[in-house]
């Protein structure tokens, strides 16, 4: 059985940090120990952080690649394997894909791409070209008419982990500005001001019609087949009671200091997004997801849209928000990974996968130098 030792790296585990060494075989952690080894086999890591596998419960990065310029769409099958390598140099071992499977926009990019993204996955899966591995998080549109069908046809794939109910109808939750609305849905070309007004009030039309009905049946149907839920841009007290009614385990993105406040006293996981992090703030106006850190407010990042901003962003709450290593990693590995019921991953400690990263801070910033996937090397 294949055996890697590792010493003199800088480990942490879920409640410590320490200088030590570890041993991977057969794919999981063997042990982890305090100072040296005597192993000739050792490799040196020279004081490189030895940190679990990130998981990431909600990317959109697989989009940029689908469609990379307005109009654009590219093969699947190049652009998942391109995804998939830029986050496992990101230091992401799991990565739950999240895919919009009801858009508002019917006929929009996201209508064309979900289905060839999501045989695509299956696809590379299967042939093994994957370095990392690859689940599906459905993020449902409950204002979309064709949702609660396109649901129905994949709620039942073995790679999905997570359902996000959402509702970007103008107006409320993450987009209550219609200013910044107006300038994200001009983002690949203007519209004149009847088109965006006709727009705005076709939206809220079909938010009326359908968004309360389509969201109880995604739940139930999550329900029944034991799928976690998340329930994105929780922006009112309201938002987040319905939640809780619905036996929502997360909020994800809420939107406001309150909503992110009743989320934590319903017992929700807080889910908020690294690039909000590394900016500085959120690019629709909404809560900083630092403010939520030093609210005890926050207990998962996602990249969002960044893969480079997961790990990035543990970093950025040791220095910026005191956080402890072990703490701040949790919420890029072990927090996530015990949101979604993947109990085998996201820890570095003996019987847990071998899914660990090797990162050297450059000048203030970590550097993935190496990435391995049930102690596979992925990067």
């Amino acid at each position: 059985m294949n055996q890697r030792i590792i010493r003199n790296a800088r480990i942490v585990t879920a409640s410590d940090t320490f200088l030590g060494c570890a041993v991977v075989e057969g794919g999981s952690f063997r042990a982890i120990d305090w100072g040296g080894s005597s192993s000739p086999a050792a490799e040196d890591w020279e004081g490189d952080w030895l940190l679990p596998g990130l998981v990431e419960m909600h990317t959109d990065n697989l989009e940029k690649h689908l469609v990379p310029r307005p109009g654009v769409i590219w093969n699947a099958t190049s652009a998942t394997v391109t995804h998939d390598a830029q986050c496992a140099a990101a230091g992401i071992t799991t990565v739950l894909d999240s895919i919009v499977i009801g858009d508002m926009d019917q006929g929009g990019t996201r209508s064309q791409t979900y289905q060839t993204s999501i045989d695509a996955l299956h696809a590379c899966r299967e042939a093994g070209l994957m370095r990392v591995e690859h689940l599906l998080h459905l993020r449902c549109e409950v204002s979309a008419p064709d949702i609660v069908e396109n649901f129905e046809r994949y709620a039942d794939d073995p790679l999905v982990e997570l359902v996000s109910v959402m509702d970007h109808t103008p107006g409320q939750r993450q987009w209550r500005d219609l200013a910044k609305y107006r300038r994200y849905s001009e983002r690949n070309g203007s519209l004149r001001d009847e088109e965006y007004e006709r727009m705005v009030r076709e939206r809220t039309e079909q938010q009326a019609r359908f968004a309360a009905r389509h969201r109880a049946q995604v739940v139930a149907g999550c329900h029944a087949r034991g799928i976690p839920l998340a329930s994105h841009d929780d922006t009112e007290i309201e938002h987040v009671a319905l939640a809780r009614e619905e036996k929502v385990a997360m909020s994800e993105f809420p939107t406001t200091v309150r909503a992110a406040e009743a989320a934590r006293a319903a017992g929700m996981a807080i889910v908020m997004g690294g690039p909000n992090l590394v900016k500085g703030g959120s690019h629709s106006g909404n809560v900083a997801a630092a403010e939520l850190a030093a609210r005890d407010l926050l207990d998962i990042l996602s990249s969002d849209y960044v893969p480079s901003s997961l790990l990035q962003s543990a970093f950025l709450l040791r220095d910026q928000l005191g956080w402890t290593p072990p703490r701040a990693v949790a919420t890029v590995s072990l927090n996530p990974a015990q949101a979604l019921g993947l109990p085998d991953r996201g820890e570095i400690a003996p019987g847990r996968r071998a899914d660990f990263i090797r990162v050297r801070e450059v000048g203030g910033m970590p550097v993935v130098r190496g990435a391995w996937c049930r102690g596979e090397r992925a990067f």
